[in-house]
């Protein structure tokens, strides 16, 4: 059956291979059992006789054999568990490596690695997160030259062709376009077997928009060949399918940016509200007041800035945060840079829902010319929605009811620049979100995105330059009200 992603961690980093690791002569590691190849993803320590409940899945498991007592059933485990490779270190416990693991992990196909008793397992863990980073280095290039790559051949006066044989090209393998029905509109690369053209044809149905509901993408594999379907934009039903026989962490990064690329291209036409979106931008590009682009942007006299981040703190691509916008109703949608949040510019302010996999937060309805402040607010009812762990948090706006309205406004907020005069934006914007999550380190640093520690030498220098006592009811209260009014 095909696989459906969850949802893409585009690029995510790259696997170390187990013989880079053994080619690093300074460690002295030897293979001594089971295959030559693994990919390795993490490293782990474990002097448990059984290991299995802790292990994830692709580690390189560390161990002197404390407690091996059974070889046969510890090999079986970490088999059993998904561990990559067994590194075996000798002495002091053990002077070799027991022959009774040797011959268990040829038995269970787990590669077993002899190290010696010079090396520590914390340089082998140092010397495989500096591969991994390398290698991750390397794919982040390799997908920012296919992605140059494929916005010049977008660029080209045959685009949709130029952009399937740059994809073909960068992925080493066959990009076709097909349209609802299954017909071939344009394809590039190789020409592969029948049975793999059949495959594809069959997996482009899996993301047909006649399905609903449809994912976006889907994968398979036929023999070594590795296959993917995805679903365009612009209402065309059109799906673009890879035959390729590898299959690299960034892969499905440079399909999706050829995807967008394709979804613009392949629309025959643009619909009025999408023309009058893209006069705006030009025009704002080009000095326009925003109050004068605004009506070609839908008219909406007020909108809602929507700040989100993925749930676990995946990297969404820009198909996931297309997705976003739609189930918010806007086309208007940032997607953002790895940890940056996507953006969301949203007509009107009362349709702000909170969205599955998905952290919010949403400003107070602005008009177009004030989106720098509805920025803000929607920074921070973000920041506040990751640290109270809540799906949607929006901005505490000042309604100007209660105890407030009682105050002359003019005088209050003269009083509050005045007292909050000494600090710093960042020192106050600090203060501001440590006192609406009632005094929380741990909270703030998460709203914030900083150490804890960090809020903490921050907070004490907001009191020392008040000169005053934070952890007194009465100062807490005076300056919430004059940040609020601030």
């Amino acid at each position: 059956m095909p696989e459906l992603p969850a949802g893409p961690m585009a690029p995510p980093t790259p696997p170390v291979r187990l013989t880079e690791l053994l080619a690093r002569e300074e460690l002295g590691l030897r293979g001594i059992a089971g295959p030559p190849e693994a990919e390795l993803l993490w490293v782990h320590t474990s002097e448990m006789a059984d290991p299995y409940p802790y292990l994830l899945g692709g580690e390189l498991l560390l161990s002197a054999g404390v407690l091996l007592t059974d070889p046969d059933t510890y090999v079986s485990r970490l088999v059993e568990a998904g561990a990559a490779a067994l590194g075996f270190g000798v002495r002091p416990v053990h002077e070799t490596v027991p022959a009774e693991l040797v011959a268990a992990c040829d038995r269970y196909g787990l590669p077993l690695i002899e190290v010696p008793p010079k090396t520590p397992f914390t340089a082998i863990a140092r010397a495989v997160w500096r591969l991994m980073a390398e290698a991750r280095l390397r794919e982040l290039r390799r997908v920012t030259r296919a992605q140059q790559a494929l916005a010049m051949a977008a660029a080209r006066t045959d685009p949709v062709p130029a952009v399937l044989h740059q994809l073909a090209a960068q992925l080493e393998g066959r990009a076709v376009l097909l349209t609802a029905d299954g017909e071939e509109l344009h394809a590039a690369g190789r020409t592969p077997a029948p049975d793999v053209r059949a495959a594809l044809t069959r997996l482009s149905r899996v993301v047909a928009p006649v399905l609903r509901p449809a994912p976006a993408s889907a994968t398979d594999t036929l023999g070594t060949t590795h296959l993917a379907a995805y679903a365009l934009g612009g209402g065309q039903g059109l799906v673009l399918t890879l035959a390729t026989e590898r299959r690299e962490p960034g892969d499905h990064t440079v399909a999706g940016i050829a995807v967008v690329l394709l979804s613009l291209l392949a629309a025959p036409h643009q619909g009025a509200d999408a023309a009058g979106r893209s006069a705006a931008l030009v025009r704002l590009l080009l000095g326009a007041d925003p109050a004068g682009v605004a009506p070609l942007l839908g008219g909406a006299e007020q909108w809602t800035l929507v700040h989100a981040r993925r749930s676990g703190g995946a990297a969404p691509d820009p198909l996931t945060a297309g997705a976003l916008g739609a189930a918010l109703g806007s086309a208007l949608v940032d997607a953002g840079r790895g940890r940056d949040a996507v953006r969301v510019l949203v007509p009107g302010g009362d349709r702000i829902t909170p969205q599955p996999g998905w952290t919010l937060g949403a400003s107070a309805p602005a008009a177009i010319t004030a989106l720098d402040v509805a920025d803000a607010q929607a920074a921070r009812a973000l920041g506040r929605a990751e640290a109270t762990r809540t799906p949607l948090s929006y901005h505490r706006a000042d309604t100007g009811r209660g105890l407030a309205a009682l105050i002359p406004r003019e005088a209050a907020e003269a009083h509050a620049r005045a007292l909050l005069a000494p600090l710093t934006e960042p020192l106050a914007e600090t203060l501001r979100c440590w006192l609406s999550l009632h005094g929380s380190w741990d909270r703030t640093a998460v709203a914030l995105s900083v150490h804890r520690n960090t809020v903490r030498q921050r907070i004490g220098r907001c009191a020392v330059l008040l000169g005053v006592d934070l952890d007194d009811m009465d100062v807490r209260t005076e300056l919430w009200v004059a940040l609020r009014l601030g």
